[in-house]
């Protein structure tokens, strides 16, 4: 079953403007830098959604990346102003999957997909809590 577009834990977008310091010497966005963005509108989604990330980790519970697919088709530069767009394609008991698409305007300069599993503080795999589970 599709996830609801409208629940603020299945999509958000954000814009975000190039740092100097998010770039190599060429004035681009050092790739790494893409990571740092994804991971921002992760933790804005779920705040958008009325759920702190801190008090995620007060409750003993982590999100780890266990997968990352990047695809660069082209450089951010310094001062561009891009939109990020970040989709929940999947959720499981223990497991969510992202898309992530960031345009310069009309152009899509990235798009990757990663697999984020929730563990506990031993590392152990965990249950994602309720308010996860009850996307639809």
């Amino acid at each position: 079953m599709p996830l609801n577009p409208n629940n603020p834990l299945n999509r958000h977008q954000e814009t975000i403007r190039v740092t100097y310091q998010e770039t190599d010497g060429q004035r681009r966005v050092h790739h790494a830098n893409y990571l740092n963005y994804f991971e921002r509108g992760r933790v804005e989604m779920l705040r958008a959604a009325g759920v702190s990330y801190k008090s995620f980790e007060d409750a003993g519970k982590m999100l780890v990346v266990t997968q990352m697919n990047v695809r660069y088709t082209a450089a951010a530069e310094f001062d561009d102003l891009l939109t990020l767009t970040v989709e929940t394609t999947e959720i499981r008991k223990v497991r969510i999957r992202h898309r992530y698409q960031i345009h310069r305007g009309d152009e899509l300069i990235v798009d990757a997909d990663s697999t984020i599993a929730c563990v506990d503080e031993t590392g152990k795999p965990s249950k994602l809590p309720k308010a996860f589970l009850e996307h639809e």
